[in-house]
């Protein structure tokens, strides 16, 4: 293996000219990855389509289908995109299969599901937005009140590995929520909905529905609806670059939870970060590949420390060959200049993942505003977030930590405002809305009200 330190993990150090420009290079890469696809995926699309169709006209194409001819054009695109037959009556999951999964798997991994999801459901229930009402001074009320969706699909990747935390991070929000009607689409493959321990958690978790459908058509089924299958009201759950532009595609049929793309962390420490942790952290994204880890500090012996590690470290990993592709390809080593200017850049690039590893975590927190979910201090690796810690690890991508938060009970939730006014109430307002209503010109609007006040 080639121990150059430069040649696996690059080192940008925002002392000099090009520094800045390097750093943003980096950044633009990670977004493009929205619309990259590999040569053995355009491949696999002429194969399909006949043509080289950009990724978003592959997913246009299938919704579209999946729209038009339902149940089976679902079957037919499972069939030519994950080489599976599944019919009518093998498209669901049995009863008898998951109840076998479970029964299949050690007791060790279900008494660890079962600890993960109390610790899961133990925080979005403290979380859980509730009933409130604001009394008013004639008698009447204002009040918001929280219901949960009626039916939701979740995708659960099925391509490199399974996910049964996935799982455990989206099903257990859900049900804290109430949502009644869940259903899990994975494509039908040894690490999808054919895997032992994704049926078996499914079934540790209460979930009765499994589709053994994925990928942009799984999601085109769950929000239009096909034979045997109702429309749900939100899609969740992460899936490769198909799997995001079609939850974008559907999007206003359904809601969704966000458009994820690689996984990713950045670091921010200073010089008494433990570099051995460190760099273990960046290694657990990088295997994802492609995934994304950024170390921020100003400290030019732990960035050196925390290089050696990654190289020492790597040729252990089982994963070591992709691990290292991401490294080069996704992965960098940000020399700043003083610890202010890395808590600045973590704000600017609003990651997925952010770890502090600074000899005050809580102050350094204190100064920053995006993240899609914060770890501090050096016994809080982001494994800890992605199995058993509580939060979920559904999270927005890419920068979008700007706007969007990690998924959560409350996202299986609609509000509504109940509106409760008494004579004396109205009477209160009821200049202010004739105000407005003049200014507005809606003058029916102004009547309504005026109405009320007639005959008195």
């Amino acid at each position: 293996m080639n121990d150059s330190l430069a040649a696996m993990v690059p080192h940008i150090d925002l002392a000099t000219v090009d520094g800045r420009a390097q750093l943003n290079a980096l950044r633009s890469l990670l977004v493009s990855q929205s619309s990259i696809i590999s040569p053995e995926s355009q491949r696999r699309t002429i194969e399909l389509f006949g043509k080289p169709l950009s990724p978003k006209e592959v997913v246009a194409t299938i919704c579209r289908d999946i729209h038009d001819h339902g149940l089976s054009a679902l079957l037919d695109y499972t069939q030519r995109i994950d080489r599976v037959t599944v019919t009518p009556q093998t498209l669901f999951v049995s009863a008898e299969a998951l109840a076998s999964a479970q029964k299949s798997v050690s007791s060790d991994f279900l008494d660890a599901v079962r600890r993960i999801r109390d610790n899961v459901e133990r925080f979005q229930r403290a979380l859980l937005s509730h009933d409130v009402t604001v009394l008013l001074p004639g008698g009447g009320s204002l009040s918001q009140r929280y219901l949960p969706l009626d039916r939701v699909g979740i995708c659960v990747p099925g391509g490199a590995a399974a996910y049964p935390s996935t799982l455990l991070m989206t099903v257990v929000p859900a049900t804290v929520a109430g949502v009644k009607d869940i259903l899990v689409v994975a494509p039908p493959t040894p690490f999808g909905s054919d895997n032992v321990h994704v049926l078996a958690t499914c079934h540790e978790l209460g979930v009765t529905q499994v589709i053994r459908a994925g990928g942009a058509q799984a999601v085109a089924a769950l929000a239009y609806g096909v034979e045997g299958i109702h429309r749900v009201d939100k899609i969740v759950g992460p899936g490769n670059l198909f799997v995001a532009l079609a939850k974008q595609l559907v999007y206003g049929h359904v809601s969704i939870d966000s458009i994820a793309g690689p996984s990713e962390i950045v670091i921010v420490a200073d010089s008494t970060g433990n570099p051995e942790f460190i760099a273990s952290d960046m290694l657990a994204q990088a295997e994802h590949s492609p995934g994304s880890a950024i170390l921020l500090t100003s400290s030019e012996l732990l960035a050196d420390q925390v290089s050696k590690s990654l190289v020492r470290r790597l040729s252990s990993l089982e994963r070591a060959d992709l691990t290292r592709d991401s490294l080069e390809r996704y992965c960098a080593i940000v020399q700043t200049r003083t610890d202010d200017e890395s808590i600045e850049i973590a704000n600017e690039l609003a990651a997925e993942h952010l770890l502090i590893d600074t000899r005050d975590p809580e102050a350094t927190l204190s100064e920053i505003r995006h993240a899609g979910a914060v770890f501090l201090g050096p016994y809080s690796p982001v494994a800890a977030g992605d199995y058993a810690a509580g939060p979920s690890h559904v999270l927005p991508t890419g920068g979008t930590a700007r706007f969007f938060a990690g998924l959560s009970a409350n996202d299986f939730l609609r509000g509504k405002s109940v509106t409760k006014l008494t004579q004396a109430d109205l009477s209160d307002l009821a200049s202010d809305i004739k105000m407005l209503a003049n200014t507005e010109g809606l003058t029916a609007h102004r009547r309504s009200v005026e109405a009320r006040f007639d005959n008195l």
